[in-house]
């Protein structure tokens, strides 16, 4: 299982780290355009981690994804 750390934006301005994991990818890229795909629709939403706890991001709420090359701290 392939993941990544996604540094979201919120529309309400905050920002949050969250871990999302792909199972069958083996490329980060993979990862990225999927997780970029699923925000693009009004209707899509990721299933990630913010550290133990388990959270669904919904596309509706998001207003900007960032994702480092080393990742964002946890």
């Amino acid at each position: 299982m392939k993941g990544i750390v996604l540094r979201v934006r919120l529309i309400s301005g905050d920002h949050l780290d969250v871990t999302y994991e792909e199972s069958g990818s083996s490329d980060d890229d993979e990862v990225v355009e999927h997780a970029v795909a699923a925000l693009a629709d009004n209707d899509g939403l990721l299933r990630c981690r913010h550290g133990d706890r388990l959270m669904v991001l919904y596309a509706r709420g998001v207003s900007a994804v960032e994702v480092a090359p080393r990742g964002a701290v946890l």
